[in-house]
């Protein structure tokens, strides 16, 4: 599903138009982006937690060359799926 798809799917779950569907998916990003980017977690009860974790540096190697270089630490984000979710999916 794509950001339009999930537009229009909002929109008839929730009966609102695909314009304020389409607001609240944008505010929802930048809302997201914001939090994250404090370093802040976002938890959705039932759905998920959105959270920021810090990778550490390592030694990877080149496919093509098999050539050993760094691989530098980096924040990434992570999310964990809530108990609903998780039973939804299985």
């Amino acid at each position: 599903m794509n950001k339009q798809e999930l537009v229009a799917a909002m929109a008839d779950k929730s009966g609102l138009s695909k314009v304020d569907s389409e607001k609240f998916v944008k505010a929802f990003e930048e809302a997201t982006k914001e939090a994250l980017g404090n370093g802040e977690s976002i938890q959705l009860i039932g759905f998920g937690t959105f959270s920021v974790t810090e990778r550490s540096a390592r030694t990877g190697r080149n496919p093509q060359t098999g050539k050993e270089i760094q691989i530098a630490a980096k924040k990434v984000v992570k999310f964990k799926a809530g108990k609903a979710l998780d039973e939804t999916v299985n």
